[in-house]
């Protein structure tokens, strides 16, 4: 027994010498691309207003994995996405950065952008969805080809959702308080999108998909005070008829400013100010 052990080790031995002393089987060229990529001028803006500052990445070139594999999505044209970059730019981080300070986005923000031209219908509802927020890391904007940058309603729209996404990120760090979800919750409901906005006001939800959850409704009631101007938000409000809604739908709004400014110190009505100033000169 002791000689085949001597003898096997012997070979495998010499076996090992042979194979290293072969030159076919050395390690080749890496197959690895490390050239620099080429930037062309909107990429090389993106970096320098992006990335370098709040290390946030803006992906218009994909391939069909960064997406929902089920749907039909085109990227964009590349003369959609700087106009919408700039105005994540303009009436999202620059707003939050003068009332949150030099840091704030640079702390808590989604760490990319996918940016998709085409709509994304949902196959099982009449509704399409024009924003999807990841993990708190990654939010996508669809239909961004289709935004009409002389209208104001049509670039309140990837703000909207942007402010949804983000509000969802800032609860993800900090929850809101339970009590939020117990002011009305008998009327929330999947079939959200039976109802229109207006009829969702008079059981006190500020917009028809706020009504669907008690998550839902607190980001919709930040994104509604973050698109519109406070003159705005109060016609909106006091144009509901039931009494009791419309005091519900404020007492929703004191418990959003109360959050930003214990958990934030952030005045929601200066941020709120500084988002409406900064959408209208946006306008072509």
């Amino acid at each position: 027994m002791k000689n085949y052990i001597y003898i096997t080790l012997a070979f495998m031995v010499l076996a090992f010498a042979t194979a290293c002393d072969d030159g076919s089987d050395s390690v080749g060229e890496s197959q690895i691309d490390t050239n620099p990529p080429i930037l062309n001028d909107l990429d090389k803006w993106l970096r320098s207003n992006f990335v370098a500052p709040y290390n946030i990445e803006v992906l218009y070139k994909w391939d069909i994995n960064d997406t929902d594999i089920d749907r039909y999505l085109h990227p964009p044209f590349e003369t959609s996405v700087k106009p919408v970059a700039n105005a994540l730019q303009k009436a999202w981080i620059e707003p939050y950065t003068q009332v949150g300070g030099a840091n704030f986005i640079k702390k808590i923000a989604p760490r990319q952008f996918t940016m998709v031209g085409s709509f994304n219908y949902n196959p099982n509802s009449p509704t399409i969805t024009l924003g999807v927020a990841e993990a708190g890391t990654k939010i996508t904007l669809f239909n961004i080809d289709y935004l009409d940058f002389t209208d104001i309603n049509s670039i309140k729209q990837p703000l909207k959702t942007v402010q949804h996404e983000y509000g969802h990120i800032l609860n993800q760090n900090i929850p809101i308080d339970v009590a939020y979800g117990l002011i009305n919750p008998e009327n929330y409901t999947a079939q959200w999108f039976n109802r229109t906005d207006g009829e969702a006001r008079e059981l006190g939800y500020i917009t028809a998909y706020g009504s669907s959850q008690e998550s839902e409704d607190f980001v919709e009631m930040v994104s509604e005070m973050l698109t519109n101007s406070k003159t705005e938000f109060d016609a909106m409000v006091e144009s509901i008829d039931n009494e009791d809604s419309k005091a519900i739908i404020r007492t929703k709004e004191a418990m959003v400013v109360e959050y930003y400014k214990k958990k934030f110190n952030i005045d929601l009505y200066e941020l709120q100010e500084l988002v409406a100033t900064a959408t209208q000169k946006l306008v072509n």
